[in-house]
């Protein structure tokens, strides 16, 4: 009897450990209903063959170590190296087919969410525009310029979730959820002071981090 629950309790440390959050460069074949997704936009300055590109004056974007960062044992983060001169709509009507392929698969809306920052941000926000639901989480980082909240082609749906620097030019999204605050489901927004401008986000830095990831795995 003891034999059978040693076996019974490794079966479930098995299964508990296939379903734990690891780390994909595109959409997994095999897809758990039961299972929550994130998917992580990079910057400008990563699309190509660099993964680690420097910036003239904010140094470092170390792609590898902020998905390492940001990925966790509570979902599935799916982070693709975008190629050279990528054009960003039509990037997001793919990555919202990507959404609308987990959708299918059954996992629920609350289940999915997009992280974005700079370009990846924009990316998302356009993203959310296609999908139109207003169940799914998405994180703007550092992406909500003016030019953006100008934009009356570009709404963004569901629960979002903001972080600026304070240091930086790019900041609040209060202008863009205020030009169709109808479409967003919550929306919550916090600063963070690094004195690094944009370059704030370029590495896993815990400012940014622990609130993206807290929010992430927030009670729904």
């Amino acid at each position: 009897m003891l034999h059978k629950f040693a076996l019974f309790s490794f079966s479930l440390f098995l299964m508990s450990f296939s379903y734990a959050g690891e780390i994909f460069d595109g959409l997994p074949n095999k897809v758990n209903p039961s299972g929550k997704y994130v998917f992580y936009s990079h910057g400008f300055i990563v699309e190509g063959k660099d993964p680690t590109p420097i910036h003239d004056r904010w140094g470092k974007y170390d792609f590898p170590a902020v998905k390492e960062g940001l990925s966790d044992s509570g979902y599935h983060l799916i982070a693709t190296h975008r190629p050279a001169k990528t054009h960003p709509f039509k990037y997001a009507k793919q990555l919202s087919d990507q959404v609308n392929q987990l959708l299918e698969s059954g996992v629920p809306a609350k289940s999915i969410s997009l992280v974005g920052f700079s370009r990846g941000g924009f990316i998302t926000a356009i993203t959310s525009s296609y999908l139109k639901n207003k169940n799914i989480n998405y994180v703007i980082l550092a992406a909500c310029t003016s030019g953006l909240a100008k934009r009356e082609d570009i709404t963004i749906y569901g629960h979002l979730f903001s972080v600026y620097e304070t240091s930086d030019s790019v900041g609040s999204c209060d202008e863009v959820v205020a030009r169709r605050a109808d479409t967003v489901s919550s929306y919550k927004e916090v600063s963070i002071s690094t004195g690094k401008e944009h370059g704030a986000f370029f590495t896993p830095k815990n400012e940014w981090l622990e609130p993206v990831k807290n929010w992430l795995k927030r009670k729904k």
